[in-house]
């Protein structure tokens, strides 16, 4: 495994149009997501919400992280459903070598990646070419049936951190400029439409896009960091950029006897290893409510709006052993709980403050901790707007898990007689407080450590991903696709077996693509690593000499294999591979 951060390299527009183009007229997928799996808005059912003023049609997206750095992921959620995309956190530190693996998703999640692995212009691009992607296929004919006539709105919201200084700086300055007005990435960029595909999308080469990409930002605090810097950056924020900033709370605001007690004692996760040092360094909880209220005061008085998101990842020990680092950040089940501990706390420490039902105050308040089909419905019913999703997108269907996400939402709205999010919300409070609870939230947080606490503890989440005593071979496994659907940057894709191999699929690596996360590995059933032993392809000849080491290799120019580090029989194999009608999307 490499111990340094493989360099990602984003694909151009025209590449990711082509594949577009090629996997639909083929397999009736994008980016390897099955027509079945794109989400449809129902006219009649309105699952929308307004994040800091600005329209979104459904109350989901990826968090920041890795599914939302890469154009063709940011794509791919919104295919699925989403419709608020909080993107990666960027930071002036944009080269830095993170270890590898980087997460953990056996059992409930841990991760050691914490920002860009992209520089910096490289990030405004991506997002850009995002924005121009989602747009174009908004208007493309062949989707037109799958989508609806109108998809709803959409909302890009940008992540900086992670201190002044480096928000400060000219380069991020330079990128929080690109990201309120794009003209000038917009115009380098649209030439590619009209060439793509063999023309395919060349009536679409004078489409109208939004400049503005994005004029919202949360702010990524990250860990120690003090409540002065917080205030500062928000400010300079407001001041300086003329933003709507969320700020994201750290769990370790509920203390370290409240977070050790829930975590180790009521949900069984004895082996995870409270960092207490990171409770004196992080922001402190009384503190912390002062410095929400003067923040969002400071947002009011300059015409800005004001939000809280909750929360980071939880700072522990690492006991596992899995990836290198000495800490980890735990999410999922566990930091579900805190989250959640933690709005019913600072919703009873901040009466009439919070924008949520049986508060009506103003300050929003986002959520990202463990949400899944599952628990969606009874998020979304505490008042947090939107819940966007990380570690239930790195399990096996990765983004095919968000249309039954949806769909679930809209059977449990639609079951209670309503026909929005607002009036649904309305009425679960109504039916807290007449059990006996103060508000949704008290009502989840009582839910989750009482009769619901098994989909939480320790016991209900030990299950290992299934495995078998076969040796992973380059062009032989039990074709479970599981590699394509959990990677979180879509490197993986499957094509048909050939006449006379015995499997029904082969899977290939985009190495451009892959970043050695180890998500695929965690999950592959078989013994090995697919990214280090399925055939690895370039695009990139550089890259390719630069790699040597890793994996058999197989260099692509001209829909063709022009050079490769693997024996001849490999080669062929290879070659006719992509020959297929369905095979070479690089052609």
């Amino acid at each position: 495994m490499a111990e340094a951060t493989p360099p990602l390299t984003p694909m151009s527009l025209t590449t990711l149009l082509g594949r577009i183009d090629h996997e639909w007229s083929t397999r009736k997928k994008v980016f390897d997501l099955p027509s079945a799996r794109i989400w449809k808005r129902d006219p009649e059912l309105d699952l929308g919400f307004d994040f800091l003023g600005r329209r979104c049609a459904t109350p989901i997206g990826p968090a920041a992280g890795p599914h939302s750095q890469l154009a063709a992921n940011i794509v791919l959620s919104w295919l699925g459903g989403s419709r608020l995309f909080e993107l990666k956190t960027v930071q002036i530190l944009d080269e830095l070598e993170i270890a590898r693996p980087c997460i953990d998703m056996e059992t409930i999640g841990y991760n050691i990646e914490w920002s860009q692995e992209l520089r910096i212009p490289q990030s405004l691009t991506e997002y850009v070419k995002s924005a121009m992607l989602i747009e174009l296929l908004r208007n493309w004919e062949p989707l037109a049936g799958h989508i609806g006539p109108d998809p709803g709105p959409h909302v890009f919201d940008m992540s900086v951190g992670y201190d002044l200084a480096g928000i400060s700086s000219p380069e991020v300055g330079v990128f929080l400029k690109g990201m309120r007005d794009a003209t000038a990435e917009i115009a380098a960029l649209r030439p590619e439409i009209a060439t793509a595909a063999g023309g395919a999308f060349a009536s679409l080469s004078d489409l109208a896009f939004d400049s503005q990409i994005s004029d919202t930002l949360t702010l990524s605090t990250f860990h120690g960091c003090p409540p002065d810097e917080i205030e500062s950056i928000t400010k300079y924020l407001i001041d300086e950029h003329d933003l709507d900033v969320i700020v994201k709370l750290n769990p370790t605001l509920l203390g370290y006897d409240q977070v050790a007690d829930v975590v180790n004692d009521q949900l069984g996760y004895s082996d995870v290893s409270v960092k207490a040092s990171a409770f004196d360094e992080d922001l402190q909880f009384e503190r912390g409510i002062e410095l929400i209220g003067e923040l969002n005061q400071y947002a009011k008085d300059r015409g800005r709006r004001f939000g809280i998101k909750l929360t980071n990842t939880l700072v522990v020990d690492n006991t596992r052993g899995f990836m290198a680092d000495e800490t980890m950040y735990l999410s999922g089940a566990p930091l579900h709980v805190l989250a959640s501990s933690l709005l019913d706390r600072l919703a009873t420490a901040m009466p009439g403050t919070l924008d949520i039902p049986g508060h009506d105050g103003d300050i929003m308040v986002s959520f990202s901790a463990g949400v899944n089909k599952e628990n969606l419905a009874d998020t979304l019913a505490m008042g947090v707007q939107p819940a966007t999703i990380c570690s239930d997108l790195l399990k096996p269907n990765g983004y095919g898990r968000l249309a039954p996400m949806l769909k679930a939402l809209a059977a449990e709205v639609t079951g209670g007689g309503h026909t929005n999010l607002v009036d649904w919300k309305q009425s679960r409070q109504e039916a807290a407080k007449a059990g006996g609870f103060t508000s949704t939230a008290a009502e989840h947080v009582a839910s989750i450590l009482g009769e619901g606490v098994a989909d939480y503890h320790l016991d209900g989440n030990k299950k290992l991903p299934r495995s078998v005593d076969n040796d992973l071979q380059m062009f032989g496994c039990v074709s479970c696709n599981l590699c394509v659907t959990v990677c979180p940057n879509d490197a993986f894709t499957s094509l048909k077996s050939l006449a006379g191999m015995e499997d029904r699929q082969q899977y290939m690596l985009f190495s451009e693509l892959c970043n050695e996360c180890g998500n695929c590995m965690v999950f592959c059933p078989e013994n090995g690593d697919p990214a280090q032993i399925k055939p690895r392809l370039y695009t990139d000849a550089q890259l390719f000499e630069d790699r040597a080491d890793q994996g058999q290799a197989f260099l692509l120019a001209d829909g063709q294999v022009a050079a490769a580090r693997a024996d001849d029989e490999s080669v062929d194999l290879v070659q006719r591979l992509l020959a297929q009608q369905a095979g070479n999307p690089f052609t």
